[in-house]
C-alpha cells in the first residue's frame, strides 16, 4: 500500500501530466477530453496546493524548534509562541488535505437542475411548491450563481405545479445536491377557514446538467409530440400547437415543456432535460452495478419521508438528516441556506473520512 508522501507525490507527477496535456493544441478541438482535463487539472492543484502549506508549516514548526532549543530569555519565550501556533495549525492543514484525497463525487462542478413539484396537501403543497422555488431563487443571487427558467407551471391558487430551473455555477451541484428530497411545511394555509395547522409537502429534485458529449441521444428513440399549452385550470394560454412532450422509448423516460411560445425553444429545453435525467439513470445503474445505490432522492413524496421541515407557527426549520434545528424560518426562505448546507457537506465529510479510516 501507499504511503501518503507516495500518494502525493504521484498526483503531483499527474498534475503536471494533465498541464502538459491541455497545452497540447489538438486538445481544444476535444471538447470532452478538454472539458475532463480542465476538470482533472483543477481537483489534483487544489491538493497540490493544500501539500505545499502543509510541507510549508512542517518546516516552519522544525525550524521553530530548533531555534527554541537553541534560545534564552525573551528570545526563547517567542519561538516556544511560534512552537504552539504551528503545532495549532498542521493538524487543521492535515484534515483539510485529507478531506482533498476523499473520492470526488462524478458531477463535481457541473450546473444543476432543479425540479420542484407540490406533493402531498393539495393546493398548499402547490403554494409551499412556489415558495420553495422563490427560496432556491434567492439562494442562487447570494452565491452569485446564474438561475434559468427552464419551465413554470402555475397552479390555479397562484402556486406552482411544477417548476424546473437551471442553475449555472462551479459549486452549484456541491452545495445543492443534499436539497434533494422531500420538503414538509406545517402551517395554516391561505384556504384554512378555521385556522388549523396543516401539513403539506413538495418534493425537490436535483440532477446533473448533462452536455451532450456526456449523452449521446438518437433521435430515432425519441417520440415528439406538439400540443397547445394550458395553463392554471386548464385553459389554452397559446393559439399553436408550441407544446413539446418527449418520451425516450428505450427507458420510457417522458419530458413535457411548454415554458416557451416556441416550440424549437421548447424542444431544445426538453432535451436539456432528458439529458440529464438520462445521466442520472445512468450513474444510478452504475452504482447499482457496485452495490451502493442509494435510496432514492424523492421516495412516494408522503409527509412520513421528509428530509426537512418548515414549521410557520414556531419559525422553525429542522432538517431530519442531521438533526439540526433553528428558529431562522424567515432567513432561511430569504435564501439563507448555508447554515444547513455547510453542516449536511461537513456531515457528509466526517462519515467519508470514517468510511476511509480518518478520523
Amino acid at each position: 500500500m501507499r504511503s501518503l508522501d507516495e500518494t502525493l507525490h504521484a498526483l503531483e507527477d499527474e498534475l503536471r501530466s494533465v498541464e502538459s496535456a491541455l497545452s497540447q493544441p489538438d486538445v481544444a478541438s476535444d471538447l470532452t477530453r478538454l472539458r475532463d482535463l480542465s476538470r482533472r487539472h483543477k481537483q489534483l492543484a487544489e491538493i497540490n496546493a493544500a501539500w505545499l502549506v502543509l510541507k510549508s508549516a512542517q518546516a516552519d514548526l522544525a525550524t521553530a524548534k530548533e531555534m527554541f532549543n537553541e534560545s534564552s530569555g525573551d528570545d526563547r519565550e517567542l519561538w516556544r509562541a511560534e512552537v504552539n501556533d504551528c503545532e495549532a495549525r498542521i493538524p487543521e492543514l492535515e484534515l483539510t488535505l485529507e478531506e482533498l484525497l476523499l473520492p470526488r463525487d462524478p458531477n463535481e462542478g457541473r450546473n444543476v437542475l432543479v425540479e420542484i413539484r407540490g406533493a402531498e396537501g393539495g393546493e398548499e403543497a402547490n403554494l409551499f411548491a412556489g415558495d420553495l422555488a422563490d427560496m432556491y431563487r434567492r439562494y442562487a443571487a447570494l452565491r452569485g450563481w446564474k438561475l434559468e427558467v427552464i419551465e413554470e407551471r402555475p397552479s390555479d391558487h397562484g402556486g406552482l405545479d411544477e417548476a424546473t430551473y437551471l442553475i449555472k455555477g462551479d459549486d452549484a451541484w456541491t452545495r445543492m445536491a443534499h436539497e434533494a428530497g422531500v420538503h414538509r411545511v406545517q402551517r395554516v394555509p391561505v384556504t384554512e377557514a378555521k385556522g388549523r395547522v396543516h401539513t403539506s409537502s413538495a418534493t425537490v429534485s436535483i440532477l446533473p446538467e448533462a452536455e451532450e458529449v456526456d449523452v449521446a441521444i438518437d433521435l430515432s428513440e425519441l417520440k415528439i409530440d406538439v400540443y397547445r399549452s394550458s395553463g392554471p385550470g386548464g385553459q389554452s394560454v397559446n393559439t399553436t400547437d408550441s407544446a413539446v412532450r418527449i418520451t425516450h422509448l428505450p427507458t420510457g423516460i417522458v419530458v413535457s415543456m411548454q415554458d416557451e411560445k416556441s416550440q424549437i425553444q421548447n424542444r431544445v429545453k426538453a432535451l436539456t432535460v432528458l439529458r440529464s435525467r438520462l445521466l442520472k439513470a445512468a450513474q444510478d445503474a452504475q452504482a447499482a452495478e457496485l452495490g451502493d445505490l442509494k435510496r432514492s432522492q424523492l421516495g412516494g413524496g408522503g409527509r412520513s419521508e421528509k428530509i426537512r421541515t418548515y414549521n410557520f407557527k414556531e419559525n422553525r426549520v429542522t432538517d431530519h438528516r442531521i438533526n439540526l434545528t433553528n428558529y431562522t424560518l424567515d432567513a432561511v426562505l430569504a435564501g439563507d441556506l448555508d447554515a444547513f448546507i455547510d453542516a449536511l457537506l461537513a456531515d457528509q465529510r466526517t462519515r467519508q473520512l470514517a468510511e476511509s479510516g480518518g478520523n
